[in-house]
């Protein structure tokens, strides 16, 4: 499978099947497109076989070869020369396995019903409470859905038992601390992550903890101890002074901004500009969100997400369709400027511009995605388990408790099924490989099914993977 597109003036080939990029002049990116046009079971079954000695065991069918020559020199005006040396490269790259490319992943996927599950990271809902109220929070203040709770630590430290005990052979495990807002039971977090530690030796393992925050609550304290014992630590702020305060004010209506912005930059600088997002929402409100992020950079932060709202379509601030070309625009709007600013030294990291080329991590993975369901499960404060924590209070996705374990398992081997060919709208997108899928509850939400696809979000996704690699193709020539 190929993808092809052109972005700041760079012309772009993706070999999909094998993760390979190609940056190309006019000559050899018209003529991939005819080839792909003309000849699609290139693509698809691997090509014609080749003359003897070929290295790749393909080689383009002389007819083919023609026509293209032919249609590049009358219909696109190149010369005979160009053309020769643009078809000679093409069939390199081919020789190479970097173009054209057969699907070595389909049949991968046939047995994951199959596979043992292992679970090795749990989000754990320290709090269904909340001391700001963000108009587009899905949690409902923290409430997701139910009452307001803290987690015991009694419960906490079943869940932990439980990580421990389904993580099979895995020695590293992750654990998120996440709310409403954590911070409104801290000295359960601390006591938590103690007996993490506590257990690590005995039974081979290495705990992973990181946490969500406000900032409201943030102090000196609690900063040292993230320092100490947080992998990560993800800032939550919406962007610019106006934009955040209407989106994330305190329950008696004002804004949250002015008190945690400092509290922000002093936490960022503490850790050394590492090991840590400030992560943002954009709404309706702010299609312009790449001035957020810019604004984030203004403040000193070097890491940095923005995400779209997860909102019912019926929501005033709620991102629609008919948004998408000017959110299309705006990423390449940031991208533009992400450039300029590394050039300049003034760099910063946005995560969705941040894109392995070497195919990332496991194969598993790629296809799969996030393991919500299987590997990945959330905790409420009363121990009850889910697929994530954007399914927690929905009671059909309830997957089993901390005492008795994970007892729902079709369901759970329902969410094995979720991977890029189960799903009809992933199978020939050519951003299968780097988004795996996609959100299982962003399907669900939108698309009645966890196999489904949100379709405006996904093409925000092909829009960043897009984009990454432009930068990537930007920042090497600046080196080279």
């Amino acid at each position: 499978m190929i993808h092809q597109y052109k972005n700041n003036g760079y012309n772009i080939v993706m070999d999909i099947n094998s993760g390979a990029v190609h940056v190309v002049d006019d000559v050899v990116y018209d003529a991939v497109a005819l080839l792909a046009a003309e000849m699609p079971e290139i693509d698809t079954a691997g090509g014609a076989v080749s003359a003897e000695g070929a290295k790749g065991g393909r080689e383009i069918p002389a007819e083919l070869r023609e026509r293209v020559r032919i249609c590049l020199a009358e219909e696109y005006g190149y010369g005979a020369r160009d053309i020769a040396d643009a078809m000679s490269d093409i069939q390199e790259l081919i020789d190479n396995e970097e173009l054209f490319t057969k699907d070595i992943y389909r049949d991968y996927v046939i047995d994951f019903k199959k596979r043992k599950t292992v679970v090795k990271a749990l989000c754990l809902h320290i709090a269904h409470d909340c001391n700001l109220a963000c108009r587009y929070c899905f949690a409902e203040e923290g409430e997701y859905h139910g009452r307001r709770a803290l987690m015991s630590f009694e419960v906490g430290k079943k869940a932990l038992d439980f990580l421990i005990a389904n993580s099979g052979n895995r020695k590293h495990l992750e654990v998120d601390f996440f709310g409403g807002e954590p911070l409104m039971n801290w000295d359960v977090v601390k006591r938590l992550v103690e007996y993490g530690r506590s257990q690590e030796a005995e039974h081979n393992k290495q705990f992973r903890f990181t946490l969500t925050t406000n900032g409201v609550l943030l102090n000196d304290e609690i900063m040292e101890f993230c320092n100490r014992e947080m992998s990560n630590v993800v800032l939550s702020l919406d962007g610019r002074k106006e934009v955040n305060d209407r989106m994330r004010p305190f329950r008696k209506g004002a804004g949250s901004y002015d008190l945690i912005v400092p509290k922000f930059q002093k936490f960022a600088e503490s850790r050394g500009q590492m090991n840590y997002y400030v992560r943002g929402t954009f709404t309706r409100y702010n299609l312009d969100f790449a001035s957020d992020v810019l604004h984030f950079a203004d403040l000193g932060f070097k890491q940095m997400s923005v995400e779209p709202v997860v909102a019912s379509p019926d929501e005033p601030y709620a991102i629609r369709k008919e948004d998408l070309p000017q959110i299309l625009a705006e990423y390449d709007r940031l991208a533009v400027q992400y450039i300029k600013r590394k050039k300049e030294g003034r760099g910063f990291n946005f995560f969705h511009f941040m894109i392995d080329l070497n195919q990332g991590p496991c194969v598993a993975k790629r296809l799969s995605g996030c393991g919500s369901g299987t590997e990945y499960l959330a905790v409420t404060p009363w121990g009850d388990l889910y697929p994530c924590h954007q399914f927690v209070g929905q009671e059909q996705f309830l997957l089993g408790n901390v005492d008795e374990g994970l007892t729902n398992t079709e369901l759970r081997d329902e969410f094995k099924l979720v991977n890029v060919y189960a799903k009809d709208k992933c199978r020939d997108c050519f951003a299968r490989f780097y988004c795996s899928g996609g959100c299982a509850a962003n399907a669900w939400n939108y698309d009645g099914s966890i196999t489904g696809a949100y379709e405006i979000g996904c093409e925000m996704q092909k829009k960043r993977i897009e984009c990454a690699i432009m930068i990537k193709a930007a920042l090497a020539e600046d080196e080279g």
